[in-house]
């Protein structure tokens, strides 16, 4: 665990939101070359004359700041002292910056913005090749987001892996680049729009949002009715803080229980809502065609009748005859 981080004072909300001299996390540069390649895009489309959606750019830039702010803010530092600002650093990077980042669609604005020769000939090649690769057909099969979700939350804390991890040097660090990686994989399949190898139905993104929804809970209620702390390295009591341990856990709890879930559930109403678009088209088409058919079913038995009135006048003319 880091030495500046066990001489921190007693956390304030000041503190935990400004800008903190501990140690900057490498989410931050990431952050700052994924916002530069991005306008660099967009500045090339607008240059070519071509539009790019405003509320794309909004979301990923904005994806590129809250990435930034919790790498760099006091809560970054804290994390390594509280299970609750590391549990905030985790929702926000997997429930925030990665479903902002997948909004942006960075995928259809590389292929878009990115030059067809010279360097950018090879970078399109390589994006393509990964976007059909046997690992991106794996990562987007239904069930990898449910599986990232027990991983990093059951599999994490109530094991008390997590405190293994922050114990080592860079432990943290490593944490925060696995959750942040894993984080984008499982967005995909619930808010891309971007050209994936299997798109998922609406079924089996409801599935999942349902599932991640219980393991929250699950998470959230462990926590807030544990009698004691459940991770070793958070067990330290310290002198002039108003927060314990316990009570520390009881706060990681209760963000499980909102802060956690609600981005989730508006992942579930969009996904509802969206399928049931989605039918109710499908629907129409159908009762479209329906009509097409009945029309040309009407007009094949009235050419069947208008043949056979012929036929009668013809063999009435016949027998007058």
């Amino acid at each position: 665990m880091n030495i500046d981080a066990q001489n921190l004072p007693a956390p304030t909300w000041p503190s935990l939101v400004s800008f903190s001299p501990n140690g900057v996390s490498v989410l931050v540069v990431i952050a700052g070359i994924g916002a530069v390649l991005y306008l660099l895009g967009v500045i090339r489309l607008r240059r070519a004359g071509r539009r790019w959606p405003i509320g794309r750019s909004i979301a990923f830039l904005l994806g590129c700041a809250l990435l930034a702010a919790t790498g760099c803010l006091g809560v970054h530092a804290y994390a390594e002292v509280l299970i609750s600002a590391l549990l905030f650093q985790q929702i926000t990077l997997m429930t925030i910056v990665a479903p902002l980042l997948v909004l942006g669609t960075p995928g259809r604005l590389l292929l878009r913005a990115t030059p067809h020769r010279g360097v950018g000939r090879t970078a399109l090649r390589l994006a393509l090749g990964g976007l059909r690769s046997r690992v991106s057909r794996v990562l987007v099969r239904p069930g990898i987001a449910i599986l990232i979700a027990i991983l990093l939350y059951p599999g994490l804390y109530l094991t008390d892996l997590v405190s293994l991890l922050v114990g080592v040097p860079l432990g943290h660090e490593v944490l925060l680049l696995a959750i942040f990686a894993l984080g984008v994989v499982a967005a995909v399949p619930l808010w891309s729009s971007d050209p994936v190898p299997r798109p998922p139905s609406f079924a089996g993104r409801l599935v999942e949002v349902v599932v991640e929804i219980q393991v929250h809970a699950v998470l959230g209620l462990v926590m807030l009715l544990s009698a004691a702390p459940l991770f070793s390295a958070y067990d330290v009591t310290r002198d002039g803080w108003a927060i314990d341990p316990m009570r520390d856990q009881i706060v990681a709890g209760t963000m499980m229980w909102t802060y956690a879930e609600l981005p989730l559930l508006i992942v579930l109403i969009v996904t509802l809502s969206r399928w049931s678009k989605r039918d109710a088209k499908l629907a129409s088409r159908r009762q479209t065609q329906d009509e097409i058919d009945l029309e040309a079913y009407n007009e094949y038995l009235a050419s069947l009748e208008g043949g056979n009135t012929k036929d009668a006048r013809r063999d009435s003319g016949r027998t007058a005859t």
